[in-house]
C-alpha cells in the first residue's frame, strides 16, 4: 500500500496565476516553455497524466494540491475524473474577503478535503480570527483535514520565474498550530516536512495533541540547519514522540515532465528499514494513515 499525502497540481490556471503575478502578459505555454516543463493543458488532461504517473510507480492514492489561492476548480476536476484515486486540497488566504466563501465551496459542493495555510506566505498569524472562521468551516465536515504550512518556506517556481517571496518566516510556528489543534480536537492537523525547520516545535505540538499529524514530505533539506541531523535519525524521533500512526508519507512532487519523486520515497523507505521499523508501522507511514484520516469515497 502506498499513498501520497503532498502532491502539487500544477493546472494551466496556476501557470496563469503566475504570469498575471510577473506581469509580463506571457501565455502558460510561454512560461512552460521558459521553465522547460511540460503545458499542463485541461485539468483533466493532467489528472490522468497524473494517474499515469501513479500507475507507473505503484502508487494507489494521492492528495493532489491547488497551489494558488482561487484555484480550486482545477483539482475538483481532477477527483471528478478519478475520484478513487485523488483527495483533492486547496490553497487559501484566510484574510481575503471571500475566503469562508470559498471555503463552503470547496468543501461542501466542490468535495476538497484539505484546507492549506500558509501563514508565512499571506502574512495571516494562525491567532487571526480569519483563520478561526475557516477552520470551524472544515471542521464542520468528517474526513477532512487542515494542512499548515510551518518552518522555511522557499517556492521554486517563483524563483525560477523572479517573483518575489516576501515571506514572513516567523508566522510560520507550529506551537500556533498546537493552539488550533487543542480548540478543534476531532479535525486532524497536518504539519509538512516535519515542520520545515522546525522540527522541535512540530514534535511538541504533536505530542501536546493527538490530532497533529507530520508529513514526511520533500527532500527534507531543512535537516542540514542542524548539524549532524539525519533523516534516518528524524523519523526515529518522530516515531518515538508521534507514533507511527502520525506520520503521513508524501514527495512534494510537482510538475511534469518530473513528475513523481520516486528518489524520494526509496530515500524515506530506507531510513525506516534502517531503523528496524516493524512492517505494520511503515505500512502506515506509506499509505494506512493517509486511507483513515481520508477514507476512499464512492465513485
Amino acid at each position: 500500500m502506498l499513498n501520497d499525502t503532498h502532491c502539487h497540481f500544477f493546472s494551466t490556471a496556476f501557470f496563469s496565476t503566475l504570469s498575471r503575478q510577473r506581469g509580463r502578459g506571457d501565455s502558460v505555454p510561454q512560461l512552460c516553455g521558459e521553465l522547460q516543463w511540460d503545458d499542463p493543458g485541461t485539468p483533466e488532461a493532467l489528472a490522468d497524466r497524473w494517474v499515469r504517473e501513479l500507475d507507473a510507480n505503484g502508487v494507489g492514492r494521492a492528495a493532489l494540491i491547488a497551489s494558488v489561492p482561487g484555484d480550486e476548480a482545477s483539482v475538483a476536476a481532477a477527483i471528478a475524473r478519478h475520484p478513487t484515486r485523488f483527495v483533492g486540497f486547496f490553497m487559501l488566504d484566510p484574510s481575503a474577503s471571500d475566503a469562508a466563501e470559498r471555503t463552503r465551496r470547496a468543501i461542501g459542493e466542490l468535495g476538497l478535503r484539505g484546507l492549506c495555510l500558509f501563514p508565512a506566505m499571506h502574512h495571516v498569524p494562525l491567532s487571526d480570527s480569519h483563520v478561526q472562521e475557516v477552520v470551524e468551516i472544515v471542521a464542520g465536515h468528517p474526513g477532512t483535514a487542515v494542512f499548515v504550512h510551518c518552518g522555511v518556506l522557499s517556492v521554486g517556481v517563483r524563483r525560477k520565474l523572479g517573483l518575489p517571496s516576501k515571506f514572513d518566516l516567523r508566522l510560520g510556528d507550529p506551537l500556533g498550530v498546537a493552539r488550533l489543534a487543542l480548540a478543534y480536537p476531532n479535525l486532524p492537523f497536518i504539519i509538512p516536512h516535519f515542520g520545515a525547520g522546525m522540527f522541535r516545535e512540530a514534535l511538541m505540538a504533536a505530542d501536546t495533541c493527538a490530532n497533529v499529524h507530520l508529513d514526511t514530505s520533500s527532500s527534507n533539506s531543512w535537516i542540514r540547519y542542524t548539524p549532524g541531523q539525519t533523516l534516518e535519525a528524524v523519523f526515529r524521533t518522530a516515531v518515538a514522540v508521534a507514533g507511527a500512526r502520525r506520520l503521513l508519507f508524501g514527495t512534494d512532487s510537482s510538475f511534469f515532465p518530473r513528475g513523481w519523486q520516486r528518489g524520494i520515497y526509496d530515500a524515506q523507505k530506507q531510513a525506516l528499514s534502517a531503523l528496524g521499523a516493524p512492517a505494520e508501522d511503515q505500512t502506515l507511514v506509506f499509505g494506512g494513515n493517509f486511507d483513515r484520516l481520508f477514507p476512499p469515497r464512492a465513485a
